[in-house]
């Protein structure tokens, strides 16, 4: 390793180990989990036929912004889900622990897909603080739409489905594996809770694992029927369960389980190794 590449990951990983970046990332998780118990609760909705909002995290947003104290929550978790998204960058360049094998990589890019995810939702926030659309579902038909109108565009929207379907199988293999567990500090936890904080990180990664998989058998439904429509991420898929009598109770235990994991990430703001 060069002198140069030596130095930038001894700033970065002082960076990482930032006081300030550990608190703002820690009130992160709680914004993020007050997020998932919004998405949560208008998935039901969904489920039980009483909500026409847009069934994912920008729904959740945007119910936020309803209330007086909504936009002000929304600026906080904004910052919130900066700051984790930072921390995550930091942990996808240098690891957590400098480990040089196949699982320390795979962590590494782990962090930057989540990473990514964090910087889109903080976005989203702005936008919506802001009063402009803020659909995911909306961005990602249009997205979808301008892709099927290109030479071989059919192709990539058909393999993009495959990528969030093998996302939403590794989503819920890591929660059924209980994979998280090794980022938690499971030491500082009282012994009486946690177990039922390991449970619901397992009921969460699994629920969303089979929402996203949905989400990607969808997208690749949709690249071959040419219906950019069904192309709508999350709400798309959850409102499709919702059109079947079966799947509406599939849809109230997603939704349980989406709850789960609101609840987790709360718990993460404290037990998360930062």
């Amino acid at each position: 390793m060069s002198s140069t590449t030596s130095n930038v990951k001894h700033h970065a990983s002082r960076a990482a180990e930032s006081k300030p970046l550990e608190y703002l990332a820690r009130g992160g998780f709680i914004g993020y989990g007050i997020i998932h118990l919004l998405f949560a609760w208008i998935a039901l909705q969904v489920a039980f036929g009483s909500s026409g909002q847009e069934s994912d995290q920008s729904g959740a947003l945007q119910e936020l912004a309803r209330h007086s104290y909504g936009k002000t929550l929304l600026v906080v978790i904004a910052v919130g889900l900066v700051a984790m998204a930072i921390w995550q960058a930091f942990e996808a360049a240098i690891g957590e622990s400098g480990e040089r094998n196949r699982t320390a990589m795979a962590e590494r890019v782990l962090s930057g897909v989540r990473a990514v995810l964090y910087a889109y939702l903080a976005w989203m926030a702005v936008k919506v603080i802001q009063g402009a659309n803020a659909s995911m579902g909306d961005n990602y038909e249009s997205k979808t739409s301008g892709l099927m109108s290109s030479s071989g565009g059919r192709w990539l929207v058909g393999l993009i489905g495959l990528v969030v379907l093998g996302i939403g199988v590794g989503m819920a293999y890591y929660g059924l594996k209980r994979k998280f567990v090794k980022h938690l500090n499971t030491g500082q936890m009282p012994a009486n809770s946690r177990e039922s904080i390991i449970k619901l990180g397992v009921a969460g990664y699994t629920a969303k694992g089979v929402a996203y998989g949905i989400a990607g058998l969808l997208v690749v439904l949709a690249a071959v029927n040419y219906d950019p429509e069904k192309a709508r991420g999350l709400d798309a898929a959850l409102k499709t369960l919702a059109s079947y009598s079966w799947g509406v109770w599939v849809l109230a235990v997603i939704a349980a389980g989406i709850a789960a994991f609101g609840v987790y990430c709360i718990a993460q703001a404290k037990y998360r190794k930062i």
